[in-house]
């Protein structure tokens, strides 16, 4: 996660906000109070969650998933422009956290949208697919733990159909991914996914420089 756009001065990033962020009150109001947690460094930039509400529009998201979701921000942007009855199978394991999103999504009028599910992701997306929702998904946000990057991108690409896309937050990990004699698994574990993204043949892709860095894959 990051709280703006890395490399951008905060200038800029001022006034990018003040030209086109349209920020809900409950969005701004969550994102207020989420500054205040001990890890609002958790917390995607205004930004980001602006260009996914854009991105869930354009793809004309009706089922859609994310892979943690801390206080309910991003997946806030996403059910705001779900239809009445668009789903966004939400995935945490953490019922503090998300007893703050699940006020913010009450208070939207979104609640009925979003499935919670308290568990480990992995668990949840092979629930999915057991359950025969291959290729009924329209969208994947992910953005939860490092090392399980490659394992939620592969079950999410089973989970969509063709033209669905995934989107994968923190692809830059603070710039730290240009090291290459870094030793964190965290860092390591999205330099080998980023090499794997660049030859893999089922999606097309773009890694955009929004936020930590934002890798859009859509399925083939």
């Amino acid at each position: 996660m990051s709280n703006q756009s890395i490399g951008l001065p905060d200038e800029l990033h001022e006034y990018l906000l003040s030209v086109s962020l349209r920020e809900p009150d409950v969005m701004q109001r969550l994102r207020t109070e989420t500054a205040e947690h001990p890890r609002s460094e958790m917390q995607i930039a205004p930004e980001q969650g602006q260009f996914l509400r854009f991105l869930v529009r354009l793809i004309g998201v009706r089922r859609s998933i994310e892979v943690g979701v801390f206080t309910g921000y991003s997946a806030l942007a996403v059910a705001m422009e779900l239809p009445p009855t668009g789903t966004l199978v939400a995935c945490d394991v953490s019922e503090e956290y998300t007893g703050v999103a699940r006020r913010y999504w009450v208070e939207a009028g979104v609640a009925d949208r979003i499935d919670l599910r308290i568990a480990p992701a992995e668990e949840t997306l092979s629930a999915l697919l057991e359950d025969g929702q291959d290729g009924t998904f329209d969208f994947s946000f992910i953005d939860a733990d490092k090392e399980t990057y490659d394992t939620y991108y592969e079950q999410s690409l089973k989970l969509l159909r063709p033209g669905g896309v995934i989107a994968l937050d923190n692809m830059f990990r603070g710039g730290r991914v240009t090291d290459p004699e870094v030793e964190e698994e965290s860092v390591r574990a999205i330099q080998r996914l980023n090499e794997k993204l660049r030859g893999d043949e089922r999606v097309h892709l773009s890694m955009l420089p929004l936020a930590d860095g934002v890798t859009l894959a859509m399925k083939r």
